[in-house]
């Protein structure tokens, strides 16, 4: 059985309240990724406001939690939020699977079935790619693995959200 790992982090509830539209016309919230390997993190809307982090990986799955012109204010798997310039940021799907725990490994299964057999072991933080979400699993690939999670184990998708690339 493959064992697939990254490092490890705290919790956080990437459950939507509700869902309104943004200055963009798409739904807010949602998630999305970070175009960039180095994002930068402001405090608010604007290249004059201070920058509070910044992110060094592409990929990363942000949700958008609000829209102002042209820039978007984040919420990250640890629940930090800041405001990011729209083009720095891509609708591909992405997801970190558990990062809110420290040693669960999660199964990636043949089929989107609790009962199906487990194709490899997930560790919290590895970043995936996911194509489709439906019924509570999500259809998520790597470079080394393709199968399917329950949908709770993912942060960068919403509880029972359905996605069909």
């Amino acid at each position: 059985m493959t064992v697939i790992a990254a490092t490890g982090g705290t919790a956080l509830d990437a459950s939507a309240q509700g869902t309104t539209t943004g200055a963009s016309g798409l739904p807010v919230p949602r998630f999305v990724s970070l175009k960039s390997d180095r994002v930068n993190v402001r405090v608010g809307p604007s290249r004059d406001h201070d920058i509070a982090w910044t992110f060094v990986h592409s990929g990363l799955p942000v949700e958008i939690i609000q829209e102002f012109d042209n820039w978007r204010r984040i919420r990250d798997w640890e629940g930090k939020q800041g405001w990011v310039f729209h083009s720095l940021l891509s609708g591909r799907r992405t997801a970190l699977v558990t990062p809110w725990e420290k040693n669960d490994r999660t199964p990636l299964r043949a089929r989107a079935r609790s009962d199906a057999d487990i194709v490899a072991e997930l560790q919290p933080f590895v970043l995936t790619s996911v194509s489709e979400c439906a019924g509570g699993w999500c259809r998520v690939n790597g470079e080394k693995y393709d199968g399917w999670l329950d949908q709770t184990r993912l942060f960068g998708v919403y509880p029972d959200e359905v996605i069909d690339d």
